[in-house]
């Protein structure tokens, strides 16, 4: 089975990539690029020769809609019409429901929409998919297939998916984030910046995999640090204070309402 990435931005030459690395023959990747320079890029960084858009949705098995969410409609007005029932159209495109791709393409062509992030580049991605109205189980499973070497896959009804950008597709920002402030504030407290770096980020990385392996609730994990009037509880008691827990509601929320928002604003009038 042939698969197109149509787009190769960010996360668009993540899926690329991970495709190539999970073994898929070289003959059964391809991809587009708009501009020549990428082109060229993509073929010298990965060995395949990429097509136009038209020429991809002839040979291939699964389309992957790797463009920005904004260019999304020009692209579907572009090949939408030769996109034919027994090809499975993938989109990456944040905020957009898959009613945007069925109301542009031939009837009965089927759409699973995902939402996976930028740790595709080291094969940890968390990847969460909904069906659109016309994909099946083998659609879902096809879809899977593609994201699962470059880390978790996880279905989900799509109404939750404009929440599921906000926590997972946006996250790792978040997250980067705090190692960021941890490490400025290592070298505030007079540490060396590379050993700040480095007791921060492999922090970060140990307590991810505790998260993810231990099975625990993070309240958990977290009292387990945190002895009574300790150095941990001060600290923490500056975070709360700060309104940490609110301050991540209301970064989820303002990321949620933004995808809503992409979605009204590429409905257009009469859609």
């Amino acid at each position: 089975m042939s698969v197109a990435v149509m787009g190769t931005g960010k996360l668009g030459e993540l899926v690329l990539a991970g495709l190539l690395r999970s073994g898929r023959p070289v003959d059964q990747v391809l991809a587009t690029a708009r501009r020549p320079e990428r082109a060229a890029e993509l073929a010298e960084r990965y060995g395949i020769r990429p097509l136009s858009n038209e020429a991809a949705v002839a040979r291939a098995d699964v389309l992957v809609v790797g463009v920005k969410p904004q260019d999304a409609g020009k692209l579907l007005d572009e090949v939408g019409g030769k996109v034919t029932a027994d090809k499975l159209v993938v989109s990456l495109c944040a905020g957009l429901p898959t009613s945007f791709f069925a109301e542009r393409l031939p009837d009965g062509v089927p759409v699973v929409r995902v939402m996976t992030n930028t740790p595709a580049l080291v094969d940890q991605a968390m990847s969460v998919l909904s069906p659109g109205a016309h994909a099946t189980e083998e659609h879902l499973a096809t879809a899977e297939e593609i994201f699962k070497p470059i880390g978790r896959t996880l279905r989900v009804p799509e109404y939750q998916q404009d929440a599921v950008t906000a926590l997972s597709g946006s996250g790792p920002a978040y997250l980067y984030l705090v190692v960021e402030s941890m490490i400025e504030a290592g070298v505030l407290l007079g540490l060396p910046r590379t050993v700040a770096h480095e007791l921060a980020v492999q922090t970060a990385v140990g307590s991810a995999v505790m998260l993810r392996d231990s099975g625990e609730h993070p309240a958990k994990l977290r009292e387990s640090v945190t002895s009574p009037a300790g150095t941990t509880a001060a600290a923490l008691r500056e975070l709360e204070v700060g309104g940490v827990r609110a301050a991540f509601l209301g970064a989820l929320e303002a990321a949620r309402d933004r995808a809503r928002q992409i979605a009204s604003d590429m409905a257009g009038p009469g859609r």
